[in-house]
């Protein structure tokens, strides 16, 4: 018997050996992936635990002594700490609310489209800002959206508003901005996968609905949201897990002391309190608490989502 388990499991590890060598090529381009994510995400990870210490950049982690959950209570019972939970979720709630749909209502209206060039034209349209990175986005909206911009005379000129308005320095307008200009940089690339999920459903559905009648309406609700709902709950456990993540390239270029009280995220919290307050343990502190809430949600989200889809990620 041992020897028979002995060449199985030789034969196991040729099986795997064989199968590797086949496969050489495409797991050349897969090992610096892996490699990178140990170097820089994995490893790091130690790091998580001078959120439990008194980090003093000039000592070592392990010379640092430790203060327990003092950094996590500190956060708790800061002033700001309701003011950037509120602006944290309510910018991340309308993100999902808006930038999480329309992507794959714009992907079922493109699908539709039967002139292959106009598709290819209205694509690269909607694909070119995601290229574009939040500086020089953030730039424009800045320059465009000031008292003297081009976005703001032009509604001047068609009447609509009396006097010129600095979009950037009015607190009541700044999610409005994110979301709009988020969506606009992101729209067309978020589409892509939905697209790619959209090929892959069986024409024959389409013809036979075509047979019974059905518009292009009926067969978009009918066939091809419920052929890609795997997608689509995928993506949105994803971006559910991620809601405490605003997206702080975009804030921090966009932000300036005229928008705190709107504009202050854990995110930005963190920026400011571990990179220009080199308060590096109390900084980790808030990170990792919004990692573990972070947790919690994406667990939550894929619970749910197996009860009333019958479709999880894990």
């Amino acid at each position: 018997m041992t020897v028979f388990k002995r060449k199985a499991g030789l034969r196991g590890e040729k099986s795997f050996a064989k199968a590797f060598g086949e496969q050489r090529y495409l797991q050349a381009m897969a090992i610096p992936g892996v490699i990178w994510m140990l170097i820089f995400c994995y490893i790091p990870m130690y790091g998580v635990v001078i959120a439990f210490k008194q980090f003093d950049i000039i000592k070592s982690m392990s010379s640092a002594p430790w203060v327990g959950f003092d950094h996590f209570v500190e956060f708790f019972q800061d002033d700001r700490f309701w003011l950037i939970m509120r602006n944290t979720v309510c910018i991340s709630l309308l993100k999902l609310a808006i930038c999480f749909p329309l992507p794959i209502v714009f992907a079922l209206f493109l699908n539709e489209i039967r002139s292959g060039k106009v598709k290819q034209v209205v694509q690269t349209i909607s694909y070119l800002p995601h290229f574009l990175s939040w500086v020089v986005v953030g730039g424009l909206l800045i320059s465009w959206l000031s008292d003297s911009g081009v976005f703001t005379q032009a509604l001047v000129s068609l009447g609509l508003i009396k006097d010129p308005i600095a979009f950037m320095g009015e607190p009541k307008y700044f999610w409005g901005i994110l979301v709009l200009s988020e969506l606009w940089k992101e729209l067309g690339w978020s589409a892509i996968i939905y697209l790619a999920a959209i090929t892959s459903i069986d024409p024959a559905l389409y013809e036979a609905a075509t047979m019974d009648g059905a518009g292009r309406l009926r067969k978009m609700w009918c066939i091809t949201l419920p052929s890609i709902k795997g997608t689509i709950v995928m993506l949105f456990i994803l971006s559910a897990s991620s809601m405490l993540t605003t997206n702080f390239d975009q804030i921090f270029v966009l932000n300036n002391p005229l928008l705190y009280d709107v504009s202050d995220v854990i995110d930005i919290f963190v920026y400011r309190s571990g990179i220009q307050g080199a308060r590096y343990s109390f900084a980790t502190a808030v990170g990792l608490f919004k990692s573990i809430i972070a947790l919690a949600i994406l667990y939550g989200s894929n619970k749910l989502s197996q009860k009333l889809t019958d479709s999880s990620l894990f």
